[in-house]
């Protein structure tokens, strides 16, 4: 509920700031995606995304907000089907860059929260700071790195077995460490109407890491909405006993362009 009116106003500040200023500072672009079926398998799958980019003098600053629920029908030992909810994960980050005199070079301040019910962490907290350089840029290709020290803090499930040195479960206990983060941001404007995207990220910590690449293709409708072809991988090096190292997600959304 907490990032439905987050995603409210985010989107509210788009608009009026849109129409205030001449000089467009603000870009931004929603993504839905859903799966209904019903009959002999029924399933619901909804996905949304908010990105918001706030371009001013001295500062490049980007929000992001991301979300997916399913739910399928379940059959029980007993026979009975029932619809069970299956995936649940919410996303929301922001981050504020500030231009060094050095061309194309920045510094960065970064801070996400993650709740995950079925993944490997119940919950994940960063802030981060750091150095970010362009080190590709031409009329079709931008490539940017990032690289800094941060802190995570981090939940395991809440059927989680991981056990602490008192003896107690850790589902409900908050634990964090220090951690590096890394990240490259890859952008190919393949022609007028379509754009590949790359984007890898890890965050290196004592206790685990964890590493996500975001690979998408967007071919433009027409002038305001894409239709986009996503594959997301996430790999954690240490997860309970119950769990996979490795997530993937492929979707297929909507891209509307403000």
């Amino acid at each position: 509920m907490k990032l439905k009116y987050l995603s409210v106003l985010v989107a509210a500040g788009v608009a009026t700031s849109a129409v205030a200023s001449e000089k467009k500072t603000w870009e931004a672009n929603a993504e839905l995606g859903a799966i209904i079926t019903s009959g002999n398998t029924e399933t619901t799958t909804f996905k949304g995304a908010l990105n918001v980019k706030h371009n001013l003098e001295n500062w490049n600053n980007e929000y992001k907000l991301d979300g997916i629920y399913k739910e399928d029908e379940v059959e029980k030992d007993n026979g009975t089907k029932v619809t069970e909810r299956t995936n649940e994960k919410y996303f929301a980050s922001a981050q504020g860059n500030y231009k060094l005199n050095e061309e194309n070079a920045h510094l960065f301040v970064y801070g996400s929260y993650l709740s995950d019910y079925f993944g490997a962490y119940r919950q994940e907290a960063v802030v981060s700071g750091g150095y970010g350089l362009r080190l590709l840029d031409t009329d079709t290709m931008v490539l940017n790195a990032e690289i800094g020290p941060g802190y995570k803090y981090f939940q395991y499930p809440d059927d989680s077995t991981e056990v602490g040195d008192d003896g107690e479960l850790l589902a409900d206990e908050w634990e964090g460490e220090v951690i590096a983060l890394a990240k490259a941001d890859y952008t190919w404007q393949i022609s007028e109407g379509a754009k590949f995207t790359q984007l890898v990220a890890m965050e290196y910590g004592s206790t685990n890491t964890k590493t996500r690449s975001e690979t998408a293709l967007l071919t433009k409708i027409n002038g305001s909405l894409q239709m986009k072809v996503g594959f997301n991988v996430t790999h954690n090096s240490d997860v309970a006993d119950d769990k996979e190292n490795t997530d993937t997600e492929t979707a297929l959304t909507l891209v509307y362009n403000f």
